[in-house]
């Protein structure tokens, strides 16, 4: 009898929803290893986290009640404050001898929270209203990540401080994939779990749209391409390896330094790391996601009218920065596509899970936007107009832009090189950046070649 209340007492635990912290927990749960029975801190999950350190998509919001895996559940949103993390299988959570089934962590401390149930249970927010505001952080973060890539090619570029060029391997995308990878090492790992007691959509907004289109690998490959097409092949070699060094240090030193700051905020007041945040800025409860999807559509919807409205003024005035308000149109779209592409990052191949440590979602989303910005820049020269040139330029900015990004990837990169297998860092980058640019090559540097496109 006294099991069986401790098994109901579990069951209740466990499927309370914790939408503050959880998602994060889960992304930690390789820290917590020395909580865990010795036979689940295996390999397989070590390959699975490091494959889901930089985005999971969709399946973030799925996980404020379950682990990344599916296997295991941690108990309480706190749980490694007030008492020992007990994991518990979730094919036995399904039977009635979950208990008998976990091997006992010594002592066990089971976490009594009444006051916090009784607030999960008030604040059951529908999983649409999730979604939605989910997809519109998405997407303003993603038009401002947009804006901001086009003015650090502007201030870097040839025009103002000219460290920058589309002719060297110090590619025009390169400040803004250091910035945006250094901010990965603020919102995207160490304050990460913060922002996300307030929203977890929020810290999703800032991460994948904000951050992932701020941050391009798209633009980064084509440049490549097109010094290899004018015969710059050291400044080909140079620009990847480069590009690679710098953004791999970009988000270690944003790392140390949000560290540094955030060791520095917690001593100046004099509060726990769990403390941080206040529990009425939450977005715990149907009525403050509604006001938060009102508030983003509002936002939203101005950002789209004044792109459309200056797309339509600059497009009739043959002006240059049509490209830009063509870009700021398409580019959610480019966000969204990539966000349900990382549901894929740590899945593996098949129904066996093959390769979990490679993240899928990423390298597709990559990989693909790569080549169809090789397409559209052979179709501008194949067609070689103004209009074409626009269009094209605006989509390749956008569009493909946003799909493809360079803080997810370094993250997961900075995620392998410390994980027990290393070299599986430096195989995935070549990987991403060597089918990219032989499938590029295919696609735009032979047409060039063979037509001899000036």
């Amino acid at each position: 009898m006294d099991c069986e209340n401790k098994d109901s007492e579990l069951r209740k635990f466990g499927s309370s929803r914790t939408s503050s912290a959880s998602s994060s927990l889960r992304r930690r749960s390789l820290s917590l290893s020395l909580s865990l029975p010795k036979h689940l801190n295996d390999d397989d999950d070590e390959n699975e986290s490091v494959s889901e350190a930089g985005d999971i998509g969709d399946r973030e919001l799925q996980s404020n009640r379950y682990s990344g895996s599916g296997r295991l559940r941690l108990i309480g949103e706190n749980a490694p404050e007030h008492g020992v993390v007990v994991p518990i299988s979730e094919d036995t959570m399904l039977g009635s001898n979950a208990l008998s089934s976990v091997t006992p962590v010594s002592p066990i401390k089971l976490i009594s929270q009444p006051d916090h149930k009784k607030n999960d249970e008030k604040t059951e927010v529908p999983w649409v209203l999730e979604y939605t505001s989910c997809l519109l952080f998405l997407a303003v973060f993603g038009i401002l990540g947009v804006l901001l890539r086009y003015g650090l090619q502007k201030l870097f570029g040839p025009g103002i401080v000219g460290a920058t060029s589309d002719h060297s391997y110090m590619y025009l995308d390169l400040p803004s994939n250091m910035v945006g990878s250094f901010l990965m090492g603020w919102f995207g790992v160490v304050f990460k779990e913060d922002i996300s007691r307030i929203s977890s959509q929020l810290a999703i907004g800032l991460s994948t749209g904000f951050l992932g289109s701020l941050t391009t690998f798209s633009g980064w490959n084509q440049k490549m391409l097109e010094l290899s097409v004018e015969g710059q092949w050291v400044f080909v070699v140079l620009g990847y390896l480069l590009g690679l060094f710098l953004v791999a240090y970009s988000i270690i030193f944003g790392i140390e330094t949000a560290k540094g700051a955030n060791w520095l905020y917690r001593r100046a007041n004099m509060v726990s790391s769990n403390s941080g945040t206040d529990c009425h800025w939450r977005v715990d409860s149907c009525k403050h996601h509604l006001i938060v999807i009102l508030f983003l559509l509002l936002i939203l919807a101005s950002l789209w009218g004044m792109s459309i409205g200056l797309e339509v003024n600059e497009f009739s005035s043959r002006s240059p920065k049509a490209q830009l308000w063509l870009a700021c149109i398409v580019g959610p779209f480019g966000v969204w596509i990539r966000w349900f592409l990382a549901r894929l990052n740590g899945r593996g191949l098949g129904k066996s899970g093959l390769l979990k440590w490679v993240p899928f979602g990423t390298l597709i989303a990559n990989v693909s936007a790569a080549c169809i910005m090789a397409a559209l820049a052979t179709i501008k020269k194949a067609v070689n107009t103004e209009t074409c040139d626009t269009v094209a330029s605006g989509i390749q900015f956008g569009l493909l832009g946003c799909l493809s990004t360079v803080s997810t990837f370094i993250a997961e990169f900075h995620a392998m090189r410390g994980s027990k297998y290393p070299w599986r860092a430096y195989v995935y980058a070549l990987c991403t950046m060597l089918i990219s640019f032989v499938l590029g090559t295919l696609i735009y540097s032979v047409p060039v070649w063979v037509e001899n496109f000036n």
